[in-house]
């Protein structure tokens, strides 16, 4: 089938990371993030899909939660049905389920339905969206606080093994985790998590875990590799990092892509979630070009700053249960 005018009609030529059991498929570096389909709409959302996929994205990551999972496997499906991709197999697709469902007898039914919503036969990675269970319910957040439950990770794992076992996923791991939480996972684990899918930015540099993971042999996947938005600042300490902008003046860059490739240097892929057609392909002109040693140790001096804990997910008011906060929180300690 011949390409749509504009589009590439080829293959993306994006580097990935090998994850999972040996023989297990890479991680492509660079993937777009879902979660903005609230922000746009599903219309504009489809186009945002086309557009990366045009541009080479070969990794879409989605979730139960974001409501993104319909309007992804329409696009796949109109990608491949365009020429844009050979098939839907060229695509690297992920998806998590949310803590609502993080029980074990809701893990396999919330894949059986992601695939329904993304109309595919299997995903190439489930995730544990968060280390934390909540009284079943349709997938939403902010969460009540006293809804949270004690998590059963050794029941959540074997299901998610499960899904792994029955094909639906080509690899298993897990999202928001910290050293200590892997830790207790990988006692338990037949199939260890190929992936572990956390906030990894200059500000937020996850030395320790990062560590961990590498001796572990699980990917790290970066989320908000720019910074993201918050509900309480105006302020991206990302993008307005005097130390990036010095760097990206000096590299003629832009501060994004200094960012991303410092993330690519650690070995971690990344999901960005821009939706600007200029910033999509920026996202991705990363890769010919390098961090001098210099840059490097500017950006390891720079004082961290994490965006996300567990109070982001939950609702400013209620009272804690029986489960400690501390206990499901994503900051590294």
């Amino acid at each position: 089938m011949a390409s749509p005018p504009g589009s590439s009609g080829r293959r993306s030529t994006t580097p990935g990371f090998p994850a999972g059991l040996p023989g297990g498929r890479a991680v492509p570096a660079v993937g777009l993030g879902t979660s903005s389909v609230r922000s746009v709409g599903e219309d504009g959302f489809r186009g945002t899909l086309m557009t990366a996929l045009e541009l080479g994205y070969r990794h879409i990551d989605a979730a139960s939660v974001y409501g993104s999972e319909r309007v992804v496997g329409e696009a796949v499906a109109g990608a491949a049905r365009r020429g844009v991709i050979a098939s839907r197999e060229e695509v690297f697709v992920t998806t998590k389920v949310w803590c609502t469902h993080s029980h074990p007898d809701l893990v396999l039914p919330s894949l059986r339905e992601s695939l329904q919503n993304l109309q595919m036969e299997y995903v190439d990675l489930y995730l544990v969206h968060w280390p934390m269970s909540v009284k079943p319910t349709k997938p939403h957040y902010p969460m009540r606080r006293e809804d949270i439950v004690p998590m059963n990770l050794r029941g959540v794992w074997q299901a998610m093994e499960e899904c792994h076992r029955l094909g639906l996923s080509k690899m298993i791991g897990v999202s928001n985790f910290t050293t200590k939480k892997l830790q207790e996972l990988l006692t338990i684990a037949k199939i260890p998590p190929a992936v572990n899918q956390v906030e990894l930015n200059p500000v937020w540099q996850q030395k320790k875990l990062m560590e961990f993971c590498k001796e572990k042999g699980i990917h790290v996947t970066a989320y908000q590799p720019l910074g993201g938005q918050h509900r309480t600042s105006t302020i991206n300490p990302v993008m307005h990092s005097d130390v990036l902008k010095e760097i990206a003046e000096a590299k003629e860059k832009s501060v994004a892509q200094i960012s991303l490739r410092w993330v690519y240097e650690q070995g971690a892929s990344m999901v960005t979630t821009s939706t600007k057609p200029e910033r999509l392909k920026e996202n991705t002109e990363i890769f010919d070009w390098q961090l001098t040693e210099e840059d490097r140790l500017k950006i390891s001096e720079i004082p961290q700053h994490k965006r996300v804990s567990v109070l982001s997910i939950l609702c400013p008011d209620g009272v804690s249960g029986v489960v400690d906060l501390s206990e499901v929180d994503v900051v590294e300690v």
